[in-house]
């Protein structure tokens, strides 16, 4: 749920109604107004902005402020000139959706990028570093996106695999308290992957969560938090483009990630498998293979001086 959802959702009083309805209405002033000013223009008592403030779970006055201009900032910007619901019309020609799709996803991944939380990102580094197995649970469409990051960790030795559909539980019930749980929900409130973040929870098992932004309750459960980008209604659009785009972008930069921490062994032994298995063979010269002059160049370019 978005703050200013949980404003409008939330029981106040008269006084404090008025002051929620001032920040829902003016959210471009609350940088430049004290507590005093906010008051005085509100005609309620200071005190009142930290009732409201605890009503919707802040410690206090400065901690909400800061949150709800986050949350302003994040959907006033990206996403100007397109429609993550409906990116295209009916009217458009193959050329025009093909420009507009293309803005899509590029709108999504700079979206997605303003998402980014430094130290989440690098606990969640952390965690796939340092776990294994790595267990992810999504539902049908999040598992067919993510199968290609447990393809990827797998090759370079990290043990991620998808759970069985209806094993979920099971699964969870079993998975080693050396592993890591990946729990993907656009909405954070499936409610199977929130029992299955209860048992890992309860297991003291680390989870990472991808998830839309808001205060919705897979987050809660989560050790490390990452979110989507969040423009998208339920089922009123075309289809899960930024959604996808949004998944598929947060995979990659975690398996970039795990990648770039043993970058130089990583590459080669890419380049050794490869060699050996892959026997595709192409008439295009900007494609083809050399494979020793490869892996001395990239070891080259990382030989120390």
């Amino acid at each position: 749920m978005l703050l200013r959802e949980k404003m409008q959702g939330t029981a106040f009083s008269n006084a404090e109604q008025q002051l929620v309805d001032f920040i829902l209405q003016n959210p471009e002033k609350l940088p430049h107004l004290t507590v005093q000013q906010l008051a005085q223009a509100n005609f309620v008592h200071p005190s009142t902005l930290i009732r409201v403030a605890k009503k919707l779970g802040f410690n206090g006055w400065v901690s909400l402020k800061e949150a709800y201009l986050q949350e302003v900032h994040y959907l006033n910007d990206h996403f100007q000139t397109i429609d993550a619901n409906l990116p295209f019309t009916a009217s458009d020609g193959i050329t025009t959706i093909a420009q507009k799709m293309a803005a899509l996803e590029i709108s999504t991944i700079e979206d997605t990028l303003a998402l980014v939380d430094h130290d989440h990102l690098n606990q969640a580094k952390q965690l796939l570093l340092s776990c294994d197995p790595i267990k992810i649970f999504g539902s049908n469409a999040n598992r067919l996106i993510s199968q290609d990051f447990a393809l990827k960790m797998n090759r370079i030795s990290k043990q991620v695999s998808h759970c069985i559909p209806g094993e979920e539980a099971y699964e969870a019930s079993c998975l080693a308290t050396t592993g890591c749980g990946l729990l993907i929900s656009y909405t954070g409130e499936n409610q199977a992957l929130l029992k299955i973040a209860k048992i890992l929870q309860e297991r003291q098992i680390p989870i990472i969560t991808i998830t839309s932004i808001g205060n919705n309750h897979l987050s809660q459960l989560a050790t490390c938090p990452l979110r989507l980008t969040t423009r998208e209604r339920l089922y009123s659009k075309i289809g899960n483009f930024s959604i996808n785009k949004s998944i598929c972008y947060l995979l990659d930069l975690l398996y970039a990630c795990v990648f770039a921490e043993n970058y130089t062994h990583n590459l080669n032994s890419l380049i050794e498998i490869g060699a050996a298995v892959d026997k595709r063979q192409t008439s295009l010269a900007i494609i083809a293979e050399n494979t020793v002059e490869t892996k001395l160049q990239y070891q080259d370019s990382f030989t120390p001086n």
